[in-house]
């Protein structure tokens, strides 16, 4: 039985893992969580096109721990007057493997 559990972990684990890996999934994620409602790639909607966030965190070795905590906890001022809503019930690594995709985009 407990083997059986340890083997069910392992392979959730990995499953999670590949799910961070993939754009095409992160890029689902994105749209189920209402992220393209406020940002697309190419041009500002309500808020920043995701090029215009990579190349301004391009080189920034904290910038994925700064926009997860923004993403998580909301914020403004970065941007424009719009700020940024709260995203509370986001699991980190799902808010971190959005972050990666975006940061992709340079």
């Amino acid at each position: 039985m407990k083997l059986r559990w340890m083997l069910s972990a392992a392979t959730l684990m990995l499953v999670g893992q590949a799910h961070a890996n993939d754009p095409k999934a992160v890029e689902a994620m994105m749209q189920k969580n209402g992220c393209f409602a406020c940002h697309s790639v190419e041009q500002k909607i309500i808020g920043p096109a995701y090029r215009d966030v990579a190349k301004r965190y391009a080189g920034q070795a904290d910038a994925p721990a700064k926009l997860v905590a923004k993403v998580k906890n909301g914020g403004g001022g970065v941007w424009g007057q719009m700020g940024m809503p709260p995203h509370p019930n986001l699991k980190d690594d799902d808010i971190r493997a959005m972050i990666d995709w975006v940061l992709d985009h340079k």
